[in-house]
């Protein structure tokens, strides 16, 4: 400020240096057992009401099994159960929403199972928290960040590592859960 006022004192033209603002970037919010979660909707390709699924066996408990989306076989992952979570019940608010994300050198569609879609929210840069460092036995770089939206927390997910059919081993997707099992873990 101090150049700008200096060289207008001396006669020379005033510069104005813009300011690099960045737009609000968009989000999905739903819900997933009472909690808000929240998917950039850029990745969103549509939402469709909870329609019956096609089992397929063998698969990790997190695929619900796969929908028929205008002729093509779209794998459906329940979020719920992918976060080791008992799965989602089926309500009359049941959503399936449609994403596309990038699986090695190609695009690949896949449905992910919601409770309800709530809103499509306008988050700035400056209302995101970066993910919390739980150390280094718990993962979470499938966060994207902590939006802060009314003063609370919405999780965002970074969709390319939540839904990818790659890496659904990695988070232990297989293991059966306690919560179903009805067994406690034993300590080691």
């Amino acid at each position: 400020m101090n150049a700008l006022v200096q060289s207008q004192l001396a006669g020379a033209p005033a510069t104005i240096m813009a300011t690099p603002t960045t737009e609000p970037a968009q989000y999905l919010t739903f819900m997933l057992a009472g909690d808000v979660f929240a998917i950039g909707i850029l990745a969103i390709k549509e939402i469709i009401e909870y329609q019956g699924l096609t089992e397929v066996p063998l698969m990790p408990r997190c695929v619900r099994g796969v929908i028929n989306l205008r002729g093509a076989v779209v794998p459906v992952v329940d979020l719920l159960a992918r976060f080791r979570r008992p799965r989602s019940p089926i309500t009359k608010r049941s959503c399936i929403v449609i994403v596309e994300v990038q699986a090695d050198d190609q695009r690949q569609v896949v449905g992910v199972m919601v409770d309800a879609v709530n809103e499509v929210l306008d988050i700035a840069e400056a209302e995101i928290e970066p993910p919390p460092a739980f150390g280094t036995h718990i993962r979470s770089d499938f966060i994207q960040g902590m939006g802060k939206v009314r003063g609370k927390f919405v999780i965002l997910l970074n969709v390319e590592k939540t839904v990818s059919l790659d890496a659904m081993g990695e988070l232990g997707d297989d293991a059966p859960m306690a919560a179903e099992a009805g067994l406690e873990e034993a300590a080691a």
